[in-house]
């Protein structure tokens, strides 16, 4: 077995999932704002 030696790993497929996890984190808070705002309007 050899012997781990960090940081020698290829993570570009967990840094496109990040990623990918972070932009739709972004979008899904944007639209809940907008669509709360758009409640809040028609109900005003």
């Amino acid at each position: 077995m050899a012997k781990h030696e960090h940081g020698k790993m290829d993570i570009s497929e967990q840094e496109k999932t990040f990623a990918g996890f972070v932009r739709l984190t972004v979008w899904g808070a944007a639209i809940s704002i907008g669509i709360l705002i758009f409640i809040a309007l028609v109900n005003a």
